[in-house]
């Protein structure tokens, strides 16, 4: 495991950071150990190949078919990922294990975010995740480009530890043998692009008054509050398009910079909000932003009766199932004083 570069940045008023290795993952030494390992497989397949992570780990003692048969927490229909229970191999110097078996929702690229989504339970857990180390995950027998895919990981690490993800230091670790000088470079170049954001100025004041996050299946219900709100304050500035997605790339920062630019947050949840990717983005991101802040900017409504996870439950919400819109007006109006003050 050694060094070759590192991002350092501070969160919370904590230092973080997110470096780059070469080495050997399955046998991470004791000076490196991390709370967390993370690998990445095609849905339920975990085959030690001899040129896999997965396969190198069954070589150490660690078999992730045994661990996948008995899993702790399963959220790939949620967030990609499933996470083991706790490893008791004196070798292997992490407690746990996470799989990212991306396919199950869409591209690598596309929803490298997933990983963090999925860490967001268990960090602040007992004991709690704080370091963590990963391959450039769907780089190998899954053949994404790793360079795409480190890119796309350094920027997704960078994004959540800014918006307050408790992890401390990130790992990833370049395999021996690889084109270590190029995705070196591919890591300097998302090092610049950081430093040259963080040290940019800060807005004074937000753009919007509120951003509207909500599926498009609940577009009905969106115009509505959108038509509520302009008809009672039509100078209020309220975000309300949806980020579409490209196909292949990193969508975390886009989203984050526009929910940066807004007072509040009005997420309408429902079964189609909980299904989706994208919102269930937006809530996260907005949700460190609330904890953050002294009054809280989440005004969360509740749409149609929904598995919500716990998470969001502990923001309370408005009631308006199921789509009532009679109540939606009354709800919508009442949020007017918090958008106004």
């Amino acid at each position: 495991m050694n060094l070759i570069d590192q991002i350092l940045l501070m969160s919370a008023g904590q230092e973080r950071s997110v470096a780059l290795y070469v080495g050997d993952l399955a046998s991470i030494p004791e000076r490196e150990a991390v709370d967390l390992l993370i690998v990445s497989a095609f849905p339920d397949d975990y085959i030690p190949t001899s040129t896999s992570l997965i396969g190198a780990l069954h070589r150490q003692g660690v078999s992730v078919a045994a661990l996948a048969a008995a899993k702790d927490v399963d959220l790939r229909q949620f967030s990609s990922c499933w996470l083991s229970r706790e490893i008791r191999q004196p070798t292997a110097h992490f407690r746990r294990l996470m799989c990212f078996e991306p396919l199950v929702r869409g591209a690598a690229p596309e929803v490298v975010g997933d990983v963090f989504r999925s860490l967001m339970p268990f960090c602040a857990g007992t004991p709690p995740i704080s370091q963590i180390a990963m391959p450039i995950l769907a780089a190998g027998d899954q053949r994404e480009s790793p360079a795409v895919m480190l890119a796309a990981l350094v920027d997704a690490s960078l994004h959540w530890l800014m918006i307050g993800v408790p992890i401390t230091r990130i790992k990833i670790v370049i395999r021996s043998g690889s084109a270590v000088g190029e995705l070196a470079e591919v890591f300097s170049r998302a090092k610049t692009r950081f430093q040259t954001a963080s040290t940019a100025p800060a807005a004074k004041t937000p753009r919007f008054d509120a951003f509207l996050s909500y599926s498009r299946k609940d577009q009905e219900a969106a115009d509505h509050i959108v038509s509520v709100l302009k008809d009672a304050q039509p100078t209020l500035r309220l975000f309300v398009d949806r980020l579409e997605l490209q196909a292949g790339a990193a969508w975390q920062q886009h989203i984050f910079e526009a929910l940066d630019e807004c007072r509040k947050v009005i997420p309408l949840l429902s079964p189609a909000y909980i299904e989706s990717k994208v919102c269930k983005e937006e809530f996260n991101i907005a949700l460190f932003r609330h904890r953050d802040s002294s009054d809280g900017i989440l005004l969360p409504i509740f749409l149609r009766s929904a598995a919500l996870p716990t998470y969001m439950r502990l923001v309370q919400s408005l009631d308006v199932r199921e789509a009532d819109f009679e109540k939606l007006s009354a709800v919508t109006r009442n949020l007017l004083q918090c958008l106004a003050a």
